[in-house]
């Protein structure tokens, strides 16, 4: 094995350096250093032993005489001891790179780093982590920077979250009110009861849960779960009534901590007048279990209705305990508008009741009353049966929320007679004298045929209204023009939605003329081959009573904000769609439907008001299982006719009675003068 001799340096081996306190170093070796190290350190002390010399002398080595460093050489055959030149005082051997301590520099003056040496490769490594502590640096700021300065905005909101606790101020639903003032759909409070079981002391649990769960009605069992939870608020339950909420309040001070109650509204309906039913309740619509409202004036008028909900925020600090209620960010509730309808809860009453009479007696599938003040467009009553108890709505089964009135499309018959007469009237094409040979006609193959399957010779435009006659219907649409027939159609209103205020209004386009037959336009003539809805029906009826004005029907009236009390009014929409005289003529004519013998309207006929109801019937065919054997009958009609005060539609649909009877003027009439008679004395009018 080659071994070197102690403190000494080969001609191969890497540098040694030497610091002032005598330490030899060598370079690029850490672990060698430290082990060369430690033998300088035990051998720059002085050996007091005599053999020093004989020690450190080698067989074979040759010693120079002068003081100076040795170099040896390691041979298999030994170790050979190399003499060197005696080094000048206070400067190195050449070829040595270890610096002498007995010249006159000494040891240095001051000390430097412990990164900072004499060598080039510690300078370098001093350089590089110079550069990589900079860096560091750098990055570090750049960070900072980045957090106080970038990220400010997001991190504030999310100390705020953490730190804030935010409860809502719950905003009321505004009132629903009929035409007086009474309220047809109010609020009264309810409350969510929640607890915080980290307020409960833990032997007090049991006790807690037992007197909880005895006012709540739930068991104790249940309310021990609830108040064992870790989350800082666990329900309990909701729709509690105040005098419940009273119960709780008692037990929270001082008995039970950690109780908490949110205050809620809960819609509250008037009674109908037909049982298991809430008053207007398709007109009216509900709220549903999340306060938004669904279907009719709710629906339509949710955003005003629920108002705005507020805010309150409580600062807690970093172990949970409340500070205080920071006032300045409350944001308080802004509750929902009143809304005050046309509607008159009497005449509604009355409406539901003689609806459900008419459909239970003929065995009908359903049926409809629509009332509006004639000049305003304002909805006095919309009563539709079967109907359902906006109370219980979670029962109620979702087709019986389908309002007929404003989304059940039909055909409406002879009712659309009127129409067709006011454009021949309006154009000069027919006066109500003007007389013709009435015959069965067969348009495009088909054989158009009247009510009784007879031709009725000589007529009057009078005597077809009269009578109803779709042959006579049909010459009008003929003597018009197919262009100006459409046109009028379109003028009324058919066809197109009405506007009104109602969530869910369906209707259904003309057809375009380009895509009309002969057939068409004369089926049209008489109420078939079009589709509307009864109150777009209604609407179009309404314009020939309001003197040829077409109104824009509507269920709410004005809005009143609860805080002012500043009412605002609603402004429906109106058009002219025939002069005033063409509409005081075919008013004339419609009076002479109910009082003239062969008047098919003489079942509207109210004693001491001859010559004062104006009206006309309707009876369509509509398809059932792709065949014509379902019917839609109906009446509509106004009064005064010299200055009327209300326009009303009464439809049956699909009665189940004899074909003798199936007529609009049988079933639909009698339920117009009743309803009639009812409003002259309601409203106190004379003829």
């Amino acid at each position: 094995m080659r071994r070197r001799a102690r403190g000494c340096s080969g001609a191969g081996d890497p540098p040694l350096n030497r610091d002032w306190a005598g330490r030899d170093w060598l370079a690029g070796e850490p672990a060698a250093n430290d082990r060369r190290a430690a033998r300088v350190r035990r051998g720059s002390q002085p050996d007091p032993s005599p053999d020093r010399a004989r020690r450190a002398a080698l067989p074979g080595a040759t010693l120079s005489r002068a003081a100076g460093s040795v170099n040896p050489s390691a041979t298999p055959a030994g170790r050979i001891a190399v003499a060197t030149p005696p080094a000048t005082p206070g400067k190195a051997a050449p070829g040595n790179h270890r610096t002498s301590l007995d010249g006159p520099g000494g040891p240095p003056a001051a000390s430097r780093g412990w990164f900072v040496g004499e060598g080039p490769h510690v300078r370098g490594r001093a350089i590089w982590l110079m550069l990589c502590f900079g860096s560091l640096a750098i990055l570090l700021l750049g960070h900072l920077f980045q957090v106080q300065v970038g990220e400010h905005t997001a991190l504030a909101a999310a100390a705020a979250r953490e730190d804030n606790m935010s409860f809502v101020l719950p905003a009321h639903r505004g009132e629903i009110l009929d035409s007086n003032g009474q309220v047809l759909v109010g609020t009264v409070p309810t409350y969510s009861v929640y607890v915080d079981p980290a307020m409960i002391p833990v032997d007090q649990l049991d006790q807690d849960a037992a007197e909880i769960a005895a006012v709540l009605r739930i068991s104790g069992s249940q309310a021990v779960q609830v108040l064992s939870e870790p989350n800082e608020y666990a329900f309990l339950a909701d729709h509690v009534s105040q005098t419940v909420k009273d119960q709780l309040v008692d037990l929270d001070s001082p008995a039970v901590p950690g109780l908490i109650l949110t205050e809620e509204d809960e819609p509250v309906y008037e009674p109908s007048a037909v049982p298991g039913e809430s008053s207007a309740a398709n007109l009216l619509g509900f709220v549903n279990a999340n306060g938004q409202g669904q279907y009719g004036v709710e629906g339509y008028y949710n955003s005003l209705l629920t108002g705005k909900a507020g805010e309150a925020s409580e600062i807690r600090d970093s172990q949970g305990t409340a500070i205080y209620l920071n006032q300045a960010k409350n944001v308080p509730a802004q509750n929902g508008d009143n809304l005050q309808l046309g509607l008159s809860s009497q005449v509604q009453y009355w409406a539901e009741q003689a609806i459900a009479e008419a459909v239970t007696k003929d065995s009908a599938q359903s049926g409809e009353i629509l009332v509006m003040d004639t000049h305003t467009g304002a909805i006095q009553a919309w009563a539709d049966y079967p109907s359902y108890d906006a109370t219980d709505y979670a029962s109620t089964p979702i087709g019986d929320f389908a309002d007929q009135s404003v989304g059940g499309l039909y055909q409406p018959g002879s009712v659309m007679k009127t129409v067709t007469f006011a454009g021949g009237l309006q154009d000069g094409a027919i006066t109500p004298g003007y007389t013709f040979d009435e015959q069965q006609t067969v348009v495009d193959g088909i054989l158009i045929h009247d009510w009784d399957d007879r031709s009725h010779g000589q007529v009057t435009m009078q005597q077809v209204l009269d009578m109803s006659l779709n042959n006579g219907a049909m010459k009008v649409m003929n003597l018009e023009g197919t262009n100006a027939f459409y046109t009028n159609m379109l003028g009324f209103g058919i066809g197109a939605p009405t506007g009104v205020d109602l969530a869910g209004e369906a209707n259904q386009q003309m057809a375009p003329q380009s895509k009309l037959s002969m057939l068409d336009y004369s089926e049209m003539s008489f109420g078939q081959s079009v589709v509307v809805t009864p109150v777009e029906m209604l609407a179009a009826e309404n314009a020939i009573a309001n003197g040829g004005v077409w109104v824009q029907p509507h269920a709410v009236d004005s809005i009143i904000d609860p805080t002012t009390g500043i009412t605002t009014p609603v402004v429906p929409t109106t058009r002219q769609v025939i002069s005033a005289a063409t509409a005081s003529t075919l008013t004339t004519m419609m009076t002479h439907v109910v009082d003239d013998s062969d008047g098919e309207g003489f079942d509207a006929r109210i004693p001491g008001w001859s010559g004062e109801v104006a009206g006309k019937t309707g009876t369509a065919q509509e398809p059932i299982n792709g065949k014509m054997t379902g019917s839609v009958v109906s009446f509509v009609g106004f009064l005064p006719a010299s200055d009327p005060q209300f326009t009303m539609m009464v439809v049956v649909n699909e009665p189940q009675v004899p074909a003798a009877d199936d007529f609009g003027s049988l079933l639909a009439a009698p339920v117009w003068r009743q309803m009639a008679e009812q409003m002259i004395d309601y409203y106190h009018l004379t003829p």
